[in-house]
């Protein structure tokens, strides 16, 4: 069997198998190597992640992921008093809702790697061009996110991983690093485009990479086809499965 890792976030994370997404990309880096199993939830906070735990990952698994990504706080941003009030989260109780879900992990598995990416930029522009495009002039003039905020919550989630020595990817300064980012790399102000979808899959690469899961260095799940005698191919099965 294959091992398992889990993409575990938002919306975000639950459109990373799209075409040009993130994690459709990481699949494929491990192809034959690991399974990606997406675990993403649209409009979730870590408040309402919580409840999932246990059906994601149970205490009891005989077989944990060997690598979990935990992509939360787009939501948990949202501002109160605007659209998105419902999905609010104090960024203090964000930061202690990331803890309870790393130490759920450790327990599941002492050994799996475990990466804590932050939310992204906000573009407020887009934000409201896109609520625009939905709600005409009912719209808010305000939008339901800032990236100021947004920047306030990555903090705490890179200063948890550093807190429970994990690894993270401060995805919110990454993505300002790219000229015009706020058409390059979000689509509607807030998810990603395919060139911002390929920011989340390099920087957890090289996260992995520099951790202890390269892709490069793992074996095949069963022998590779040059490995085959075609006269004898059960000799190639044999060794493997031994």
């Amino acid at each position: 069997m294959r091992p398992q890792i889990v993409l575990f976030g938002d919306s975000i994370t639950q459109q990373s198998f799209r075409s040009g997404g993130w994690g459709a990309s990481l699949a494929d880096t491990y192809s034959r190597k690991a399974d990606v199993l997406v675990r993403g939830y649209g409009g979730y906070n870590t408040r309402w992640a919580l409840f999932l735990l246990n059906h994601i990952f149970p205490l009891d698994s005989t077989k944990p992921p060997i690598a979990t990504t935990i992509f939360f706080g787009a939501n948990d941003a949202a501002l109160p008093g605007r659209t998105g009030e419902r999905q609010h989260v104090p960024v203090e109780e964000y930061k202690e809702n990331l803890r309870k879900i790393v130490l759920h992990l450790k327990k599941c598995s002492p050994s799996m790697l475990i990466v804590l990416i932050s939310p992204p930029p906000v573009d407020e522009e887009g934000r409201k061009e896109y609520a625009k495009s939905l709600y005409g002039e009912k719209a808010m003039t305000l939008p339901e996110r800032t990236n100021e905020v947004a920047g306030v919550y990555a903090k705490k989630c890179v200063e948890l991983a550093k807190d429970m020595g994990v690894r993270s990817v401060d995805l919110w300064s990454k993505m300002q690093e790219t000229v015009d980012w706020q058409k390059k790399i979000l689509s509607d102000g807030l998810h990603l485009t395919p060139e911002g979808n390929a920011v989340v899959w390099e920087e957890v690469v090289k996260v992995f990479n520099e951790a202890w899961l390269s892709a490069e260095a793992m074996p095949y799940d069963f022998p590779h086809h040059s490995e085959i005698d075609g006269k004898n191919p059960e000799k190639a099965f044999q060794q493997q499965c031994l």
